[in-house]
Formats: structure tokens, C-alpha cells, sequence
């Protein structure tokens, strides 16, 4: 009998800070070849994957052995100024480089543990059920759904009937056998959801939850290691999602993510289809069958009823 992959992280410890800056600096080094830089490439001499470590200082205008120190993950005294110059010669993007600086120098957190309960704002819901023609959901830390309207279940499943805890988009995507069906672009899916995720360690490394989540996706999902093992960030604000719904068929939907002001752990995500496109025209058949549209995606598997937050 095969032994199942090993975690990344036990169950409930948190994630080791230095060792995420450690691999994320190696991997970001490794993607660059030396013309992307403009330095000379020595071809078959070269014994390591992208820019050498000596090369990188250069770029960034640092000591070798400075540079060594960060990539083997000790951050704490380094200035914002380097960080902002390695980020330059490393050609991170905004998502990269803010991931870079809350691995290296952290982030206080004292007001708001990590591991607390998200609450959605009575306002916010109330505004989602103003939405009776958009899909609307409120998407928290560690890629949790704390709140949706009606047209979100008719277009990802009633997730009422769903345990809390698996009102996860990591674990529907990565562990249910039906997104990969409702999503037809379902690798971009993953991708967006472990890229989410990476951001999420490195604002809050020592969140047992999260610490447990990744930890149970890389034993369960070999899709999800692969990915995880990538060590990609990136913010997605808006784009457009394909989908393959059960009663209405293929629908394109344009999204739109807008990180909320006064707690920007959580995002309101919001699905639109092209006026007059036939996307347009399922869209308002699934609000006019209301509940009925929501049963008939698979993603709840009946468990015992609940309620929407």
C-alpha cells in the first residue's frame, strides 16, 4: 500500500515564516534567465536554474552575503529600501512584492487575531439580498464563503447545506469532484485559489486554521501540492469565469472583486453577463426558478439542512 504524501505544515502549527521566504525568494530567483536581466549567459556552465545569488545581489545593489542571510529566511532586520530593491531586480509584481515584505518583516495583527471568527457586517447582507440579478458572494481569509444571495446558489449551489466548514472555495474546488464540471476553466480556478492563499500565509503565518487547511489539501489533493509547491501570489480584481451549469448550460460571466475598505480580509465578488448575450438571458432564467435552480447543481450533496449566515 502507498504511503500517503506528507503535509507541508502539521495539522494546526503554524507555517514556518522563514522557511516561505527562503523557498519564495529561491523560486522567484529561478524563474529568471540572465538575458531577461541583461547579464551575459554562460549556457551549459550555468549549474543552477535561473540568476545565481551573486548575480541577484549585483542587481539589487546588496552584498552577497546580505543577500545569502534573506534567502536563507532571516528578514527581521532588513530595511523597506532593499526589499524594494530586490523586489525591482527579482521583477516581482505588486502582489509579489507585498508578499515579500509581510514574510520578511511581518505584520501586526493585535487588534484582530488570525484565528477569530470572520463576521459579515448586517449591512453587507442586506445589501446581497438587494442583488436579485447579479450572483453575490462575500469571500473571507483562507478562501472561506461567509455570506452569498440567492443567485449565487442558483449559479454555485446552495451552500446552506453545507457544514460550515465546507463553505470553503479551496476545499469545493480541490475535493469535490463537481466543480471540475462547473468550472470549465477549472486549472485557472485552482491556480487563483492557491495563488489567494499563499497571500494569506504570508499575512498570517501562525493561523493554526489555515495552517490545518493547507495541510489537509496537500495530503488530499495531488493537483493542490503541485500548485502550492509553485509559490505564485497574485490578486485577481476582475475577469471572466466560464461556467457549465446543469440547467442552463455553458454561461460566461465577467467577475468583479472589491476588497472591503474597513476589514480587507474580506472581499465582495460580484458575476455580470454581457447585456442581451445568451449568458444574459440563462442568468434570468435561473432567477425566475429561484431555489429550484440552486438544487439542481450537485455541489451540496444534500448534507443536513443549514443556514445561510
Amino acid at each position: 500500500m502507498d504511503e500517503q504524501p506528507q503535509a507541508p505544515a502539521a495539522v494546526g502549527r503554524p507555517l514556518d515564516r522563514r522557511a516561505e521566504l527562503s523557498e519564495f525568494l529561491r523560486s522567484r530567483r529561478a524563474r529568471l534567465k540572465p538575458e531577461d536581466v541583461g547579464l551575459r549567459d554562460f549556457g551549459r556552465h550555468r549549474r543552477v536554474p535561473g540568476l545565481r545569488r551573486e548575480e541577484l545581489a549585483q542587481l539589487a545593489g546588496v552584498s552577497v552575503a546580505y543577500y545569502t542571510r534573506l534567502e536563507q529566511g532571516n528578514g527581521r532586520n532588513v530595511s523597506a529600501e532593499v526589499l524594494d530593491s530586490i523586489a525591482r531586480a527579482l521583477r516581482l509584481t505588486d502582489a509579489e512584492h507585498a508578499h515579500l515584505t509581510h514574510l520578511a518583516k511581518g505584520k501586526s495583527h493585535k487588534k484582530k487575531p488570525a484565528a477569530r471568527q470572520q463576521q459579515v457586517r448586517s449591512a453587507l447582507l442586506q445589501l446581497l439580498d438587494t442583488m436579485d440579478a447579479v450572483p453575490a458572494y462575500i469571500v473571507g481569509r483562507r478562501a472561506e464563503i461567509l455570506a452569498w444571495n440567492r443567485m449565487a446558489a442558483a449559479v454555485f449551489g446552495d451552500w446552506s447545506e453545507l457544514p460550515a466548514a465546507e463553505r470553503n472555495w479551496a476545499r469545493l474546488v480541490f475535493l469535490k469532484p463537481e466543480y471540475r464540471d462547473l468550472f470549465l476553466d477549472w486549472e485557472q480556478k485552482a491556480i487563483d485559489i492557491v495563488c489567494a492563499l499563499r497571500m494569506d500565509a504570508g499575512c498570517y503565518p501562525d493561523d493554526p486554521r489555515l495552517s490545518a487547511l493547507v495541510g489537509e489539501l496537500s495530503v488530499k489533493s495531488e493537483e493542490f501540492r503541485r500548485l502550492w509547491a509553485t509559490h505564485d501570489v497574485k490578486e485577481k480584481s476582475h475577469g471572466l469565469k466560464r461556467l457549465h451549469h446543469p440547467l442552463v448550460g455553458d454561461l460566461s460571466l465577467n467577475f468583479e472583486s472589491f476588497r472591503l475598505t474597513d476589514d480587507t480580509d474580506q472581499s465582495l465578488v460580484t458575476y455580470h453577463a454581457e447585456p442581451g448575450s445568451p449568458s444574459a438571458e440563462s442568468l434570468r432564467l435561473l432567477a425566475s426558478w429561484g431555489t429550484d435552480a440552486a438544487h439542481a447543481v450537485p455541489s451540496a450533496q444534500r448534507q443536513p439542512s443549514g443556514h445561510r449566515p
